[in-house]
């Protein structure tokens, strides 16, 4: 007897479309057979493989860094847009192109270099405690999810976060986390900076050529930097839209785009239209019935939502 790949998910339309669809594509028996090498799945992370709520975990960390900074020179407080983040003013944040979320960025995430930004995350996740979960940010990964990444890279895929996070935050954690190697992180990204420090080369943090890979910006970032059409397709909001169209319209190879819906207020969040953080779900949710996009309920599909602490 077949052991069960998908140990935390209930039976449901998600689970077996999934089930049925990677025999297809993986026996070589198969007229739908693909090839190990195109064997793409890409995953949005923030509402995908982890929460988005009450804040993305990034911005966590990033309104952590930036009370730190004020704390050690407070007159950094007198801007407004300072004064918004502090306050969980996001709406303002984004206005004007995201001006006020560029000054709060090159505060806490620029002029930095790589490996003390990676300290300071690594710091960070030992430290912090998701607000409602008490838990670290790090161990509130969706078990379901990580079962699913697990069955993927079994059967020869290649697994990809693609997200509106920043490469060089998630880069710090994602393979001890979901065993994705660096290199498969496609993220926003501004250009750093090069030099020599007594002989040492060191990288900088900056935001200039900033790329937000969020929306549209997804398929261009998945053809820039992977190179090859995924096949599977995970995400959770409208921001994971146009990648689910890339993905699955006029693909020449069978797809799968799968959707997951925050639906259990118990157990994590409920939104969808209406969100206090990230994660908007309507057009993608709208177009899912006629594109065969699977939307995985998350109160009544998984049997968990995260896994035990220790394991």
């Amino acid at each position: 007897m077949t052991s069960d790949p998908l140990p935390s998910w209930n039976d449901s339309a998600a689970k077996s479309a999934m089930l049925a669809f990677l025999p297809r594509v993986t026996d070589e028996r198969s007229s739908d057979f693909i090839p190990v090498s195109d064997r793409v799945a890409v995953f949005d992370n923030d509402g995908t493989l982890w929460p988005e709520n009450p804040i993305p975990f990034q911005a966590a960390f990033g309104l952590d860094e930036l009370r730190r900074r004020v704390e050690a020179d407070p007159e950094l407080s007198a801007s407004p847009m300072v004064q918004a983040a502090l306050a969980g003013d996001f709406s303002k944040l984004l206005e004007d192109g995201y001006a006020g979320l560029r000054e709060v960025i090159a505060l806490t995430h620029a002029e930095v270099t790589i490996d003390a930004f990676r300290d300071a995350v690594e710091a960070w996740l030992a430290g912090a405690r998701h607000p409602r979960f008490g838990r670290r940010y790090d161990e509130l990964t969706y078990q379901p999810m990580q079962e699913l990444l697990r069955l993927l890279d079994g059967r020869g895929f290649k697994n990809f976060i693609v997200s509106g996070g920043g490469t060089d935050f998630m880069r710090v954690w994602v393979e001890r986390v979901y065993g994705i190697p660096h290199e498969r992180v496609v993220g926003s990204t501004g250009r750093p900076s090069f030099e020599l420090r007594d002989g040492v080369p060191v990288l900088t943090k900056s935001l200039e050529h900033l790329f937000i890979n969020d929306k549209h910006a997804k398929p261009a970032g998945i053809h820039q930097f992977i190179g090859r059409r995924p096949i599977i397709c995970c995400g959770n909001s409208d921001g994971d839209h146009a990648m689910l169209q890339y993905t699955t319209i006029g693909n020449p190879r069978p797809s799968f785009g799968l959707i997951v819906h925050h639906t259990d207020g118990e157990r994590e969040y409920a939104y969808d239209a209406v969100t206090k953080s990230t994660g908007k779900l309507v057009a993608a949710l709208a177009e899912a019935p006629a594109r065969g996009w699977h939307v995985v309920d998350m109160k009544r599909d998984w049997k968990a939502v995260f896994g035990h602490p220790d394991s």
